[in-house]
C-alpha cells in the first residue's frame, strides 16, 4: 500500500487572534454644536476623528430615535424613526436648504447643557424652512433620493407620518384622547386622513429623509476609519407612539386602547420602589402567531443604522415584571413568562445566525436569563461601579470574570460619573479602589478605566463624561427622577490631543487596538 503523501505547509497557520477592543458612550445630543444640542454635523465628525486618534474602534449611542416624555430617548413615538432633532444645520446650509441668514436670531445657548425647550422650538423653526426650500429645490438628485427613501421604508415611515399628522392636528395630546376618526381610524378613514394631512405627512417623512441621509454618512465616515456603532434599543416602546396606535394587536390594551399591565422592575440597585416605567406590555401570543414579523422588522432596521445593537432589558424577554395599569409604583407587579428562545430564533431565521447583539442583563438575572443570554452568543454588560459599589457582589469585578464574552462598563448611562459616584461612597470603598489602583482617587474616572482595560472582557466601553473626569453635574440620567435628565453636553476643545494621546497610549498598554 502506498503512504498517503501529506502536504505540510511551509510555516505554521496563523492562530485567529482574539480581539479585545474599547470605545466611548456618547450620545450626538451631548456633541459641541452652536445650535443648543448636539447634532451629525461637525461636532459628530470630531468625534469620530478623537476616536481614531485615541486608538478606540468602538462608539456606542442611545437610542436614535425621536424623544417623548421628560425628552427621553427610551420614550419616544416610535421605534423606527430617527430623532429630528440630530439633523445638522450645517449640512442643510450646504445643500442649500438653509441659508446664514436663517440663523440670525439664534439664540445664546449654554454649552454645558441641553435646554430642550428652546432648543426643540429653534430647531423645528430651522426644519420648516429646510422643507419649504425642499419644495422649490431645481435639485433633481435630492428629490429622486426622497422619493427613493420613502418607498424603501414605507413599511413603518407611513404610519409614523401619519401618526405624527396625525398628532399635530389633534394639538399635541395624546392619541388616546384624539376624537374617534383620528383614534381608531378604519381603512378608509386612514384614507381619507392621508389626503387631508398630505403635506404634513410629506414633512414628516422628509425630516427622517434628512435624518437617515445625515447619520448614514457619519456612520460610513466612522467606518472609514476602523470605528463600530453600537446603537441601543429599549425592549418597550411609549404607549403614545405610532407602533402601539397603528398596532394596537401587538399589545396588552383594554378596549378603549389603554395598557391593562404597565413595564417596570422591581426593587434594585437604583430604586427602593422599582422603577415604574408605564409602557405598555406585549401580547407575546400574538406576536408568535405572526411569526415575530415586528420585532424582524424593528431589529433589521435598526441593524440598518449601527453594526451592533444593545437590548436595553434584555432580562424582559426570559420573564418581564407586568403591574397593573394605575399602580403608583413597581412594586406590586410580578414576573410573566416572555417569549425566550423562540423570538431569537423567528430573528435568526430571516436575519442570519451570530446576531450583533448585546443583552443589557443588569438588575434581577436569574438563571434562566443567562441561559437564554449565552445560548445565542450576546455578550452581557459588567458595569464596575457595582462591584466596587456591593462589596458582597463579585459578579462586577474584573478578577472575578469567568469569560471574555462580555463588556465591562466604567458605569453606564443611567449610573452617576465615576468621578460623582467615588466622592459618595464609604471610606472603606474608596480606600479599597486607591489600593487596587495604587493612587489617591483623585483621577478616579482613569484609573476605572484602566481596570475596565485590563479585564478580559472582550469590549471595554466607557462614557466620555469619564475619559473627561466630571463630576455628578455631568450625569447623563437618574433613574425614577422626571426632570433634568438627558441634558449633558461637553464643548469644543475638552476631547484634546492630551488625551487622545493618553488614552491610546492605555489602549495599546492593554493589548485592545482591535
Amino acid at each position: 500500500m502506498n503512504a498517503q503523501i501529506v502536504s505540510i505547509p511551509s510555516e505554521p497557520a496563523e492562530k485567529p487572534k482574539k480581539v479585545r477592543t474599547s470605545g466611548i458612550l456618547a450620545h450626538p445630543t451631548s456633541f459641541p454644536s452652536p445650535y443648543g444640542i448636539g447634532d451629525l454635523g461637525p461636532g459628530a465628525y470630531d468625534f469620530v476623528d478623537f476616536l481614531e486618534k485615541s486608538g478606540q474602534h468602538l462608539w456606542q449611542v442611545l437610542p436614535l430615535g425621536p424623544t417623548g416624555f421628560g425628552d427621553s430617548p427610551y420614550q419616544g413615538p416610535s421605534a423606527f424613526a430617527g430623532q429630528p432633532l440630530l439633523i445638522s444645520p450645517d449640512i442643510l446650509i450646504r445643500q442649500n436648504l438653509l441659508t446664514k441668514e436663517d440663523l440670525a436670531d439664534m439664540p445664546d445657548w449654554d454649552p454645558d447643557k441641553v435646554d430642550y425647550g428652546p432648543a426643540i422650538s429653534f430647531k423645528n423653526s430651522l426644519l420648516k424652512k429646510a422643507w419649504t426650500a425642499f419644495l422649490h429645490t431645481p435639485d433633481k438628485t435630492m428629490i429622486e433620493n426622497f422619493e427613493i427613501f420613502c418607498e424603501e421604508e414605507k413599511d413603518w415611515l407611513d404610519d409614523y407620518a401619519l401618526f405624527m399628522a396625525c398628532k399635530d392636528a389633534q394639538g399635541g395630546i395624546s392619541w388616546l384622547e384624539w376624537e374617534p376618526e383620528y383614534r381608531n381610524p378604519t381603512e378608509k378613514q386612514k384614507k381619507e386622513l392621508r389626503a387631508g394631512l398630505s403635506e404634513q405627512i410629506r414633512y414628516y417623512c422628509f425630516l427622517q429623509f434628512l435624518f437617515q441621509e445625515q447619520w448614514l454618512a457619519l456612520r460610513d465616515y466612522a467606518h472609514e476609519k476602523g470605528i463600530q456603532i453600537i446603537g441601543d434599543m429599549p425592549i418597550f416602546v411609549s404607549t403614545d407612539s405610532a407602533d402601539v396606535w397603528s398596532n394596537k394587536r401587538l399589545f396588552q390594551l383594554d378596549t378603549k386602547g389603554y395598557p391593562s399591565h404597565v413595564a417596570g422592575v422591581p426593587p434594585d440597585y437604583f430604586s427602593a420602589t422599582g422603577q415604574l416605567w408605564g409602557n405598555p406590555l406585549y401580547d407575546w401570543d400574538y406576536h408568535e402567531e405572526t411569526g415575530y414579523l415586528w420585532w424582524i422588522s424593528r431589529v433589521r432596521r435598526q441593524l440598518k443604522l449601527t453594526d451592533f445593537l444593545r437590548i436595553d432589558h434584555f432580562r424582559g424577554f426570559e420573564a418581564y415584571w407586568a403591574v397593573p395599569a394605575g399602580e403608583e409604583t413597581a412594586v406590586n407587579g410580578q414576573w410573566i413568562k416572555g417569549p425566550c428562545e423562540k423570538l431569537f430564533h423567528a430573528i435568526e431565521k430571516e436575519l442570519g445566525e451570530n446576531l450583533p447583539i448585546w443583552a443589557e442583563d443588569l438588575g434581577v438575572i436569574t438563571p434562566e436569563v443567562e441561559h437564554l443570554r449565552d445560548s445565542f452568543g450576546f455578550p452581557g454588560m459588567k458595569v464596575l461601579q457595582f462591584g466596587f459599589g456591593d462589596m458582597g457582589d463579585t459578579t462586577y469585578i474584573p478578577f472575578y470574570y469567568t469569560t471574555p464574552n462580555c463588556i465591562c462598563y466604567t458605569g453606564t448611562h443611567d449610573n452617576d460619573t465615576t468621578m460623582g459616584w467615588y466622592k459618595v461612597q464609604p471610606d472603606m470603598v474608596q480606600d479599597r479602589i486607591r489600593r487596587m489602583v495604587n493612587a489617591d482617587g483623585s483621577n478616579v474616572g482613569h484609573d476605572f478605566i484602566c481596570i475596565a482595560m485590563n479585564s478580559i472582557a472582550k469590549y471595554v466601553v466607557f462614557p466620555v463624561q469619564d475619559l473627561l473626569q466630571l463630576g455628578s453635574e455631568a450625569r447623563m440620567n437618574t433613574p425614577g427622577v422626571a426632570a433634568a435628565n438627558w441634558a449633558f453636553r461637553f464643548k469644543k476643545g475638552d476631547l484634546h490631543d492630551g488625551l487622545a494621546k493618553w488614552l491610546l497610549e492605555t489602549t495599546k498598554l492593554y493589548g485592545r487596538l482591535g
